[in-house]
């Protein structure tokens, strides 16, 4: 009865998550600009998306092109500075280190509307004009320490004489941290600018409070303007079907990678 009810429990659960979703991509599939009002089989909401041929014009595009290169800009720099940090933090030794981590760990655990506050009022503060320069410096801001956070273990498992034996070999230090370090703590990076990409494309506090008045749009910032005009564009729901299956695909294709990866190991 235990294991008939966990699984029943479990899913229920994953009926709860998936859903919406599911809903979302059947109604993709039909003309009807209300939600949830079948008008019949049509692929036309994904033609006009591609097309740009649609009421919010080229609103959305520019939403979703803004959405994706201020997540690669904002997590190519974190996993640059994250690393860096990380490797610092991981050299300080007691109190320090601790205090470190500490404070690393709590722009993740502050409300995100606080953060975009807060970074709102030193913009203010410091006279820097809102907009696309300060959309990417918050970004990067709430970025960074989940990539610290990612990075931080692969250090823990390396073995610390590597770095000094390159040094001792006559390897400069930043010889030894592009051909030593990084090739050591790929996978925490990779998975560092995957976490800080994603989290730059879902945010939308920070982002409200630090793009100004000039129009700056982003994916989230689009959706709150269109919902507050009474109503939602139907090519959302297509756009994002699409965006599920990417991250589904990559999802697959990563863990197929690592299962492949452990055989492989298992297998010298």
């Amino acid at each position: 009865m235990k294991k008939v009810l966990a699984k029943c429990y479990l899913w229920l659960l994953l009926a709860m998550l998936y859903a919406p979703l599911v809903f979302i991509a059947i109604f993709s599939f039909t003309e009807s600009k209300v939600m949830g009002n079948w008008t019949g089989f049509s692929t036309k909401l994904y033609a006009n998306l591609f097309t740009g041929n649609m009421n919010s014009g080229n609103g959305l595009i520019s939403a979703v092109e803004n959405t994706l290169i201020i997540a690669l800009i904002a997590a190519a720099v974190s996993t640059i500075m994250g690393t860096i940090a990380a490797i610092g933090i991981y050299n300080l030794k007691g109190r320090k280190k601790q205090a470190m981590q500490f404070l690393n760990n709590i722009p993740m655990i502050n409300p995100d509307i606080i953060t975009g506050v807060s970074l709102f009022l030193l913009f203010v503060f410091l006279g820097v004009s809102q907009g696309y320069v300060t959309v990417v410096l918050a970004h990067i801001t709430f970025c960074t320490p989940y990539v610290v956070l990612s990075v931080l273990p692969k250090l823990s498992q390396m073995n610390p004489n590597i770095y000094e034996a390159a040094l001792d070999l006559g390897a400069t230090p930043a010889q030894a941290l592009r051909k030593v370090l990084v090739p050591e703590l790929r996978p925490g990076m990779i998975s560092g600018f995957i976490l800080a990409f994603t989290m730059s494309l879902d945010d939308f506090a920070v982002t409200f409070f630090t793009r100004g008045t000039i129009g700056l749009d982003t994916l989230s910032t689009f959706i709150y303007t269109d919902a507050r005009k009474g109503g939602l564009t139907p090519e959302l729901r297509p756009l994002m079907t699409l965006i599920f299956l990417i991250v589904l695909i990559l999802l697959v294709v990563i863990n197929v990678r690592q299962e492949k990866a452990k055989k492989t190991v298992k297998s010298r």
